[in-house]
């Protein structure tokens, strides 16, 4: 099977982030965003990652580049993988989910 498409890899970075810019940026400023994911003694990757979430969601289709279009592949890879990880019981305050909401996708909504 061939490697997806710059539009495959859209769609599916489109169904994964379903939190907006702006949505993100504010997430990724509370202490809950910091504290949750792997860290190797500072920013945690999740983190890290959100914040370049942020960049792709702001910048035009076309003016995206091969590593944006690289980091959409992780991204949606993340955020399906963690899904499959799901705890059971409440979800709203776990650290579960907030590593998700990192990656810019809130299973609350």
């Amino acid at each position: 099977m061939g490697e997806k498409s710059s539009d495959d890899v859209r769609t599916e970075f489109d169904e994964a982030v379903n939190m907006t810019a702006s949505e993100l940026e504010k997430w990724l400023g509370t202490d809950e965003s910091k504290c949750a994911g792997r860290h190797d003694g500072g920013e945690s990757v999740g983190h890290e990652s959100g914040r370049r979430i942020v960049e792709i969601l702001q910048t035009k289709k076309a003016d995206l580049t091969d590593a944006d279009e690289k980091h959409m592949r992780k991204v949606v890879g993340y955020v399906h993988r963690h899904l499959a990880q799901r705890p059971k019981g409440d979800v709203t305050a776990s650290t579960w989910r907030h590593s998700l909401m990192n990656w810019g996708h809130d299973p609350e909504k």
